[in-house]
């Protein structure tokens, strides 16, 4: 990267481009058979016992352990950082920021095939610095070259070959984002209806979201009215904890910056938003081209500074707020990809922190199974960093482990303090819009952070009042849509002569939100979500 460089808007720092960690994808490749998986009440388990399972009796919140099928091996010793000053650092960071006041959040950008989402972006980390001229051009001859011209800003983020031959995003793309007061890890998430699996293993990751709509005539329609993707998002992402949204109106240009098109969808768009749990005042409208770059760092656009005095997009993202964690508590990683890392690296996994703190040469347990690893290194936005804590998307390199014993959706815990395996349990849910009911005994898949599992809501208990949570109606027959109710679900039992039920490392949401929900899926769509 050389030649003339994007200079960024005052307040925006530069990080290298080139960095990129071992595989900028944050989710198993699509197919479905190869994807293992991914919010209202405490979840409650049923009793099961097996070789793998835990006795869980989530009504009592008594969990029992299963014993360690070998002593555990003396952890080597740790980087010398007592765990009070890590916690303390961690603290310090939340509520002030790094050393440069700047606090750290995850942003997945979510919306309906062909919103713009990836050009928008690939737009925006330029204009803010992130990609040089030399590579912004290298993309505009490829694309070109490809027949493919107008998607040479979404190269930025759409690097693999598939996604650039069929012109979408397919896996979740990562990059880094610093603006005045944030750093910014962005999760671009793709909108086609196959990929909704690895959208959510995204949203899992993320604490605010950036809804891309078009402004199009008739396309901002067919994403939300017609079959389109928009809905099943933004249920998604609120249904797993993300409370603050900003909605990038694109391709105003298309409408001549219309106010009457921006007002138009505002309209639509804003009860929806507040019928999924999205508070008003943390809902935000923002018009912009992402193709030509008006209003993403700054607008020079006439027809929009005729009636818009409001701030650009890279405004709002800076004033997006991390949720507050508590982060004595125990370490809870989630695997949402495993690869082989360069040179001497080691086998690495990336994922987001559910709960606690970790730090290099420290040990730990990989539920399921009995196998443990020791931390080699870890790499937080593409710097290597000696420990991160609760809410950081991580990479992190293992030691002493065999990669056949990781799996995406497996969860790295304190080998003193493991984490829960379920194959039966209770759960609060929440229905979505369905056009089916649920009766007792439908099949759905699974979600649970990346990994997908067949399941069964093997019974309907109760339906209860989703403002006071009184109890409507016990064992009813069906759940319509938009009801809540608290039902079992049982995880489907493996085939072949040592069939047993699956298990899946949950948590009660009282004890750990991020280990607490799921989401139900059938058909192809979104169904329900629970905790």
């Amino acid at each position: 990267m050389t030649a003339h460089k994007a200079h960024a808007p005052p307040g925006l720092k530069k990080v290298n481009p080139n960095k990129q960690p071992p595989s900028n994808k944050a989710t198993p490749k699509t197919a479905p058979s190869q994807r293992p998986s991914g919010p209202k009440k405490q979840l409650e388990q049923e009793t099961t016992q097996n070789a793998d399972t835990l006795d869980m009796d989530m009504a009592g919140l008594n969990i029992v352990k299963p014993q360690d099928s070998q002593p555990e091996e003396e952890a080597p010793p740790k980087i010398s950082i007592a765990r009070e000053r890590i916690l303390e650092e961690a603290r310090k960071e939340a509520t002030s920021g790094d050393s440069d006041g700047r606090k750290r959040l995850s942003l997945v950008v979510i919306g309906h095939v062909d919103a713009g989402k990836s050009t928008l972006m690939g737009r925006l980390l330029y204009e803010c610095g992130q990609v040089e001229e030399k590579r912004r051009r290298e993309h505009e001859r490829a694309s070109e070259k490809a027949g493919k011209a107008s998607f040479s800003w979404a190269w930025e983020l759409d690097a693999g070959a598939e996604e650039r031959e069929r012109g979408i995003t397919m896996d979740i793309a990562q990059s880094v984002l610093p603006t005045e007061h944030r750093i910014i890890s962005i999760l671009d998430a793709p909108g086609h209806k196959d990929f909704v699996p690895n959208m959510i293993s995204g949203a899992s990751q993320a604490d605010c979201a950036l809804l891309v709509v078009d402004a199009a005539t008739g396309a901002f329609e067919k994403g939300f009215e017609g079959g389109g993707q928009t809905r099943e998002h933004i249920g998604v992402v609120r249904s797993l904890g993300v409370r603050n949204i900003v909605v990038a109106v694109n391709k105003m240009d298309m409408v001549d910056y219309r106010k009457s098109r921006f007002d138009e969808i505002q309209v639509a768009l804003l009860p929806f938003l507040v019928q999924a749990g999205f508070n008003t005042s943390r809902v935000t409208f923002v018009p912009c081209a992402g193709v030509s770059g008006v209003n993403l760092t700054k607008s020079e656009e006439p027809a929009l500074q005729s009636w818009w005095d409001g701030k650009p997009i890279v405004d709002h993202l800076d004033r997006l707020e991390p949720p507050i964690r508590d982060f004595d508590t125990p370490l809870r990683i989630p695997i949402s990809n495993v690869f082989k890392g360069v040179t001497s690296s080691g086998i690495g996994i990336s994922g987001r922190i559910s709960g606690g703190i970790v730090q290099v040469g420290e040990r730990v347990r990989i539920v399921p199974g009995d196998e443990t690893a020791v931390i080699k290194s870890i790499e937080k936005d593409d710097v290597n960093v000696q420990w991160a804590a609760a809410g950081s998307n991580v990479t992190i390199y293992l030691a002493n482990i065999d990669p056949i014993h990781l799996s995406i959706g497996s969860v790295l815990c304190s080998p003193s303090d493991i984490v829960p395996l379920a194959s039966s349990f209770n759960a609060q849910i929440i229905v979505f819009d369905i056009q089916l009911p649920i009766i007792g005994g439908s099949s759905v898949e699974l979600f649970h952070h990346s990994r997908e599992v067949p399941a069964s809501v093997s019974k309907l208990i109760e339906t209860v009042d989703r403002a006071t949570g009184a109890v409507i109606k016990r064992n009813p027959r069906v759940l319509p849509k938009s009801s809540s109710a608290k039902v079992t679900i049982s995880l489907r039992v493996s085939s072949g002569p040592s069939a047993r039920p699956a298990s899946i490392p949950l948590e009660p949401f009282s004890v750990n939100k991020e280990m607490g929900r799921i989401l139900l899926r059938r058909g192809g769509e979104t169904i329900a979500a629970g905790e």
